[in-house]
């Protein structure tokens, strides 16, 4: 396959950031991009929707992945941490990063809903 771009997440709480009194629970995620693909690929931007458990939604949006816009040839790697606060225990981001291949094909990847949960909270 040319394009085979793939994701994996790893979740992490940050209990030193999250306040339940206050309604702010922290979490860090660290993303892996591997290109699988047949051809190198440009990291353009991204675009998230993170859901807490009151149904509340935030978007965001915008270049790269922490200020940077990897370049990916076959067989390579990228793995970048960020952080999210959400307002209860647990919630939910899905969202897509936006690529071009080294032949100028633009093409999104899917990043599949992971789950944001302190560790006691899911059995």
């Amino acid at each position: 396959m040319k394009n085979n771009i793939k994701i994996t997440v790893k979740v992490v709480p940050l209990e030193q950031q999250t306040i339940p009194f206050k309604s702010q629970y922290a979490f860090s995620y660290t993303i892996t991009i591997s290109n699988q693909g047949e051809v190198g690929a440009q990291l353009l931007s991204r675009h998230w929707i993170i859901q807490d458990e009151t149904n509340h939604i935030e978007e965001v949006a915008g270049e790269g992945v922490i200020g940077m816009q990897p370049h990916l040839l076959p067989g390579e790697a990228f793995e970048y941490t960020s952080g999210s606060v959400i307002k209860t225990p647990t919630g939910t981001m899905k969202g897509e990063y936006s690529m071009v291949s080294d032949t100028g094909e633009h093409f999104n990847i899917e990043i599949p809903e992971f789950v944001l949960s302190e560790p006691y909270t899911l059995q």
